[in-house]
């Protein structure tokens, strides 16, 4: 009888980030230790490396190094305030798809644009996109991949097209985040940054990337359209014809007037998030109206009181002000769709539990860069960075960064867990070339979007090739000149903002 080979699973990211805790921790036993010279804002003062005692890591260290992760130490902080976030905004995003109002919106959507392709691929593709750069839209999509080749097909196009819609769409946004809490908000928390450090620059990327995908699928989706023998996917178009039907995927229902409410809040939400961070004092000076506003409101008698002394003006925002806003949304959406406290709770508390997983790998992550410090080798790790580097330019450096983060992102596949393991060496390196650590995280971000739209690693990918009847060889064939496009492109502008 012939014996089953045995399936080779992909490790967890919690496995791979353990791992590594320990192959540091083997490491603080080799390398020399040493240390660096700071300001008093924690920031390493190039040139000032000296050796220092050793501190070999122990299993004791290893073990404790997510709980310090989390909870912090006396010289770093822990990932309580990113962790407790990112736990809030799944409680948040778990009651506004309690409302079904944003898949109940993208199938209005559709149905509004049925037949008017020219404008269906831009609408859709920009929606999903800012899904993406928001809030990291990746698994939500598979929801729509039914309805999306039924329609695409009925007027005309391919599956390839649907699934460039929602999968391209969503992770050219990832690839262009502008402040999604899991990329962004964890590398900028991992460099003591504000999140909105760096908006503009990415939100011009993001334009230009989106725009980019836009052109490539609308080309491709003429093509189809004018001879159905163009597609990539031809020999399986009768039997896409009968399986996908405009009628199985509409079910006629209409978005009622409270879950229209609750997707103006749910903009709203992310708008305000936006502002909040937005450094506007630093970007311009005389552009204190939101502390004038905030210092003038919190002096009004009684008015003052009842909205709070302490609160923070735009512009000034950080996690714990991010945190509050989606707790206070929540609150606000399930008011106005007359949501039972029940459903509410359950909603919420559901919502947290999809995003436990995400909070925790963040902890056990920065236990990697934990390891590091009490090992006494951070330091030493940057010297030899700070050497190699001396003599490269910003622009080397930076393209450098990217390529750097296209083979990571294969290895630890949570987008959390490589900015919480990584960013703490990576923005110091950056600095020796004189490069800001937001662009070290566009760099980043740039190559996770990047690789997410192609790596056969990631469920969203298969998940979504397997209900199109899409195999990868085919997938990558077409992709094949848009990831070429996006890499020269991104990497064009990487180089381009260290000039500026």
């Amino acid at each position: 009888m012939e014996k089953k080979k045995k399936k080779l699973n992909m490790p967890s990211s919690f496995t791979i980030l353990f791992f590594l805790i320990i192959i540091v921790a083997i490491l603080t036993w080799i390398i020399p230790a040493g240390e660096y010279a700071t300001t008093k804002s924690g920031e390493i003062i190039a040139n000032t490396y000296h050796s220092k005692a050793a501190n070999p890591q122990g299993i004791w260290d290893v073990f404790m190094a997510p709980i310090k992760g989390m909870v912090g130490t006396k010289d770093s902080d822990g990932t309580v305030a990113i962790s407790l976030f990112i736990l809030v905004i799944g409680g948040f995003l778990g009651v506004v798809n309690k409302t079904r109002a944003l898949d109940d919106g993208i199938s209005a959507t559709l149905k509004k644009y049925a037949g008017k392709e020219k404008i269906l691929i831009p609408i859709l593709m920009t929606l999903f996109a800012i899904g993406g750069t928001t809030f990291g839209m990746g698994e939500e999509t598979i929801a729509f991949y039914p309805i999306l080749i039924a329609v695409m097909i009925s007027v005309g196009f391919d599956s390839l097209v649907a699934i460039s819609v929602a999968l391209i769409g969503s992770q050219v946004g990832v690839l262009a985040s502008t402040l999604n809490p899991f990329a962004t908000g964890v590398a900028s928390q991992s460099l003591n940054i504000s999140p909105g450090d760096g908006l503009i620059q990415r939100l011009i990327l993001f334009v230009i990337t989106v725009a980019i995908s836009i052109v490539y699928v609308m080309r491709y989706a003429s093509k189809v359209k004018k001879d159905p023998k163009n597609s990539y996917v031809f020999n399986r178009r009768e039997e896409d014809l009968k399986e996908f039907s405009v009628s199985d995927a509409d079910d006629g229902s209409d978005m009622s007037k409270r879950q229209k409410a609750v997707l103006w809040l749910f903009g709203l939400t992310f708008i305000i998030m936006i502002v909040g961070l937005v450094p506007w004092t630093s970007i311009n000076s005389s552009w204190s109206i939101f502390d004038d506003f905030t210092k003038w409101i919190t002096n009004v008698p009684f008015l003052g009181t009842l909205l709070g002394k302490d609160m923070a003006p735009f512009g000034t925002w950080y996690f714990g002000e991010m945190t509050m806003l989606f707790l206070f949304m929540s609150v606000i959406v399930m008011f106005v769709y007359h949501m039972k406290e029940s459903d509410f709770i359950d909603a919420f508390l559901g919502g947290m539990n999809e995003f436990l997983s995400v909070a925790i790998v963040i902890a056990v992550a920065r236990g990697i860069q934990i390891v590091m410090n009490d090992g006494n080798i951070t330091a030493t790790v940057l010297h030899a960075g700070e050497k190699g580097l001396q003599s490269l330019p910003s622009g080397i450096f930076i393209v450098l960064t990217f390529i750097f983060y296209i083979p990571m992102s294969f290895l630890i596949p949570s987008t959390s867990g490589l900015a919480a393991a990584t960013m703490g060496i990576m923005g110091p390196l950056g600095k020796f070339s004189g490069v800001s650590p937001e662009l070290i995280i566009t760099a980043y971000q740039s190559a996770i979007g990047w690789v997410n739209i192609i790596t056969p690693t990631s469920g969203i990918v298969m998940g979504a090739l397997a209900i199109g009847h899409v195999d990868i060889v085919t997938w990558l064939k077409f992709t094949a000149k848009l990831m070429a496009i996006l890499f020269v492109v991104t990497i064009a502008y990487l180089v381009i903002c260290t000039l500026i």
